[in-house]
């Protein structure tokens, strides 16, 4: 089962509990919910998409932190800028 197909399959699911919860009146006319309820279950999409995108920040952040330096990398890139800058001087391109 593919990733995509796993989302779609979690975010129906969610869907259908989160509906059936939040017209829960109708739906289930038996089940009796604690009066709190009917004011917690309409804004847990939101509390949901707040969440994640905090933890995606935190995420961000971390790698940030983390981000370790490239000097090789570095190394190359200079000589690789070396070599445009002569390529273009030798055609008349004034550099710098």
């Amino acid at each position: 089962m593919s990733r995509a197909v796993r989302f779609v399959l979690a975010f129906v699911l969610f869907f259908a509990a989160w509906a059936t919860l939040l017209f829960h009146n109708r739906t289930l006319p038996d089940l009796v919910l604690p009066p709190v309820f009917d004011k917690i279950i309409p804004v847990i999409p939101l509390w949901l998409l707040v969440t994640f995108g905090s933890y995606s920040l935190a995420n961000i952040g971390w790698a940030l932190v983390t981000f370790g330096d490239c000097p090789d990398a570095q190394a190359s890139l200079l000589k690789e800028i070396q070599a445009a800058k002569m390529d273009l001087r030798s055609r008349g391109v004034s550099v710098d």
